[in-house]
């Protein structure tokens, strides 16, 4: 039971159903709710950053590697076991299910909804093109995520994934981009994947045609495992897609970590939020580079990056948001005491953000994202960081 307990507290510490949440939420998180949404257009409402997974249940054709599920590897099965509380998982026979219907209650219990863009994710694959199943930490098919999207249109919309080495990698491109896919999502620390190798240029060249959009991972990565490939999340080495004119946000600016400054010849350790901020301001990615600002409160992400972000009014056009579901329902990562000392909130706003979380953590991550201000002004996100890009859209 001790096990149990502990285990919910470092997953999802929910207090409430989300369907309580219009009754039972106080007066003062209520009001705090509904300034969050006043001054944002409902129709561009969009969520960039959805994770969606399972284990293969009901045929999804999702997976976990098996060291996920085993106490061979304890740090791997408290991990797994952690993300399953949080995303409300309880039956591992239905897993699939389940991960899914209480990402739908969460979505559908929020008002407005908007949309969320839920993320398939490729396997680790060699530079020959052959499948690393042994370093695929987990694996969502493309085809699971268009069928979610066509259960609910009005709330999900499909990004998809592909892994550049793969030898179809190109034909898989035009395939799903003919069923309406309009993203491209990568983890390069986890999937194998190295941006600026030549490997990628088929598939940078396919993708300016195609009009697709790369999300790719910046940063240092912790949620899935990487150890040996952290170099790959540096962001210098996604010029390689911004040179062939492909469109490309960094997740989390790439708000954590450090990796080789490629510029210095004494190749001297740089944090990744600056090598991010390098790119950025290079004028001939502009229209081209864009961040997303999911994790970016995490505990161990608040300073430089969070501050910055919200200081630079000339960076507020090329940001997007996203809540990097379902990391914002892992109770572990929810630490409002630091926003609070360093300024980021005030007191009363955290007790409200706790009462949310509560109930709907998705309504948690977004609400306490607009209530952010830079330490010691008023200073803001601006509501169009939480629409629809119109550079992305195109």
């Amino acid at each position: 039971m001790t096990g149990m307990c502990l285990l919910k507290h470092a997953g999802g510490a929910f207090t409430h159903r989300p369907e309580e949440l219009k009754e039972r939420l106080s007066p003062k998180a209520s009001d705090l709710v509904k300034s969050a949404f006043a001054d944002v257009d409902p129709a561009r409402l969009v969520d960039y950053h959805t994770h969606v997974a399972g284990l293969g249940a009901g045929g999804t054709g999702n997976r976990v590697n098996p060291k996920m599920r085993t106490w061979r590897h304890p740090f791997h099965r408290v991990k797994f076991a952690v993300y399953l509380s949080s995303a409300g998982v309880e039956d591992l026979e239905r897993a699939d299910a389940e991960f899914a219907e209480r990402l739908f209650r969460l979505v559908s219990n929020i008002e407005p909804q908007g949309k969320y863009r839920l993320l398939a994710f490729d396997k680790h694959y060699r530079l020959d093109g052959t499948e690393n199943l042994e370093k695929t930490e987990f694996y969502v098919p493309n085809e699971y995520v268009f069928g979610l999207a066509a259960k609910h249109p009005d709330l999900f919309e499909p990004v998809i994934s592909v892994h550049p080495y793969r030898a179809d990698a190109v034909e898989e491109l035009e395939r799903w981009a003919r069923r309406g896919g309009r993203m491209v999502k990568w983890l390069p620390n986890a999937m194998g994947i190295d941006p600026s190798h030549a490997a990628c240029d088929p598939f940078y060249a396919k993708m300016k045609e195609l009009g697709l959009v790369l999300l790719s991972h910046g940063g240092e990565e912790k949620a899935v495992e990487a150890k040996e490939d952290q170099r790959l999340g540096n962001p210098l080495l996604l010029r390689r897609a911004l040179e062939h004119g492909v469109r490309t946000i960094v997740a989390h600016c790439a708000s954590l970590g450090e990796n080789e400054d490629l510029d210095d010849p004494g190749r001297k350790l740089v944090h990744n939020f600056r090598l991010f901020l390098r790119l950025v301001e290079d004028r001939k990615y502009e229209g081209l580079l864009f961040g997303d600002i999911s994790a970016m409160t995490q505990f161990n992400r608040v300073g430089e990056p969070l501050s910055t972000v919200l200081a630079r009014e000339d960076l507020h056009g090329r940001l997007v948001n996203g809540s990097d579901y379902p990391l914002p329902a892992v109770n572990l990562l929810i630490r409002s005491k630091p926003l609070v000392r360093a300024g980021y909130l005030t007191r009363e706003e955290a007790a409200s953000l706790r009462e949310i979380y509560g109930f709907n953590p998705l309504l948690f991550d977004y609400t306490l994202k607009r209530c952010l201000r830079l330490p010691g002004t008023d200073k803001r996100l601006p509501p169009t960081v939480f629409e629809s890009n119109p550079a992305l859209e195109v």
